[in-house]
């Protein structure tokens, strides 16, 4: 990976990293199939009903041509307007068109014209499926460095999502501050990624298959909240993690002694400034989670029950599409009955998976951007 160029202030330029990566997922790999390691992998768990049903109208070929890694669909979509980072083949798009309804839009962003003469191929068969007049999906080739170079407008989507891309990039702060300033206020990047136990060495991040394979470009978990503040971002919340394992010997040689984990975070572009904690009460109703809501690792909501959050939790939810979802009250209210009060300390992803792993052999195993979650309603 040598050779790197820099993103310019005006004019984004693309490096020996975006031309390697756009032929790995050009060229080289014709399929799911032909990944070199399991990195990549689809999680075991089960998929809500409403959202099988959505994957179930995606076309075929679509599906078969995506790398992406699980499944990464936040809650309370209806009449957002989404935008996808690495939107590949457009399986999420098309999947989160349906979701959103005709009201809402989804847009991709691929820098991979292959992927996206696909994408493009099926937009119409797409709106047809949905039973839509007009489409409400849409892809623009471009990089995820440079969003408001491939037209997106500042401060304009409900939430972004990204599937196992982030990774790819050679210049991670630059998407997140690119992601940043296309949300709207109160606006959530929402995505799944590959994180490693320490900074990697120059002989990983320059090996052009671990680089494209999703492991090569990994960021040190505990940069991620750096970039995040840096940017501006609340802090990362993370919602699900699990373990990666590398079957292959030639590439497990390569990488040693390091070890490597898939997250989902949550991050919110919300006022700054210190918040009171405060009582909330979940009104039920969002679909998919109309009884029980895990928000993140620390926070799952019951309908009807009262929680006390963190104030930056309290913040997040009064200033984000949530805001109509939940009741609020001050805190050291009545309480009764009255549910566990967690602490929103910093979460080490590989210590979570290690405790699960623990707790119940094998659950906290999967592939990459895995949907198994760290906590559920019981």
């Amino acid at each position: 990976m040598s050779g790197e160029k820099s993103a310019c202030t005006k004019g984004f330029v693309d490096g020996a990293v975006h031309v390697d990566v756009k032929e790995y997922y050009g060229k080289v790999l014709g399929k799911s199939s032909d990944l070199k390691t399991n990195a990549c992998v689809t999680s075991g768990k089960p998929i809500p009903a409403f959202i099988r049903q959505a994957l179930k109208k995606v076309h075929p070929e679509v599906t078969a041509k995506y790398y992406g890694c699980g499944l990464v669909v936040p809650e309370c979509l209806e009449g957002c307007k989404i935008l996808d980072l690495g939107s590949g083949s457009g399986r999420d798009c098309f999947m989160l068109s349906d979701l959103v309804g005709e009201k809402g839009h989804v847009v991709g962003i691929d820098m991979t014209e292959d992927q996206l003469e696909v994408a493009r191929k099926y937009v119409d068969y797409h709106t047809k499926e949905f039973g839509y007049k007009e489409p409400n999906v849409s892809f623009v080739q471009g990089y995820i460095e440079a969003l408001t170079e491939a037209g997106m407008e500042k401060n304009s989507f409900d939430i972004i999502i990204s599937n196992c891309v982030v990774n790819l990039s050679p210049d991670k702060k630059r998407v997140l501050a690119e992601a940043y300033n296309v949300l709207k206020d109160g606006g959530e990047l929402y995505f799944s990624d590959v994180y490693s136990s320490g900074r990697l060495t120059e002989e990983i991040k320059n090996h052009k298959v671990l680089w494209g394979e999703c492991l090569g470009g990994a960021l040190w978990w505990k940069d991620l909240l750096q970039l995040a503040e840096e940017v501006g971002f609340s802090t990362p919340r993370l919602v699900t993690a699990s373990v990666i394992t590398v079957d292959n010997k030639e590439l497990q040689d390569v990488l040693g002694d390091y070890k490597f984990v898939s997250v989902t975070y949550r991050l919110f572009k919300v006022p700054k400034g210190k918040t009171n904690s405060c009582q909330v009460i979940y009104n039920g109703g969002i679909t998919g989670v109309e009884d029980c809501f895990q928000f993140d690792f620390h926070y799952t909501f019951k309908v009807g029950d009262v929680v006390e959050v963190d104030g930056e939790l309290a913040n997040i939810l009064t200033h984000s599409r949530f805001k109509d979802d939940f009741t609020f009250k001050p805190p050291g209210g009545p309480c009764e009955p009255c549910a566990v009060k967690p602490k929103a300390d910093t979460v080490d992803p590989f210590e979570l998976v290690s405790q699960l792993e623990k707790q119940s052999p094998g659950s906290a195993t999967g592939g990459c951007c895995s949907t198994k979650s760290a906590t559920c309603c019981k």
